[in-house]
């Protein structure tokens, strides 16, 4: 089994806030995200999702791989 690894936020670069960004000019809610990450088969709480878009908790490399996909963007832009 692989073991999942966090991708952590550079000074930089604000992973989360971007996240938040995308999701929002989306029209997704928390839970909605949330919920779409799960169906993926990806382990994510709207507690989570919440300290990750305020940048206080580092990303799972899964985790921003789905996010990636549900948003329907580049990882250039996850990573701005």
């Amino acid at each position: 089994m692989i073991e999942d690894t966090f991708i952590k936020n550079d000074t930089d670069i604000q992973i989360g806030s971007n996240i938040k960004k995308i999701r929002i000019a989306k029209g997704m809610r928390p839970s909605d995200l949330v919920r779409e990450v799960n169906l993926l088969g990806v382990s994510m709480t709207i507690f989570s999702l919440s300290k990750i878009e305020a940048n206080t908790q580092h990303i799972k490399a899964s985790q921003l791989r789905a996010v990636k996909e549900i948003l329907g963007c580049s990882y250039e832009a996850l990573l701005e």
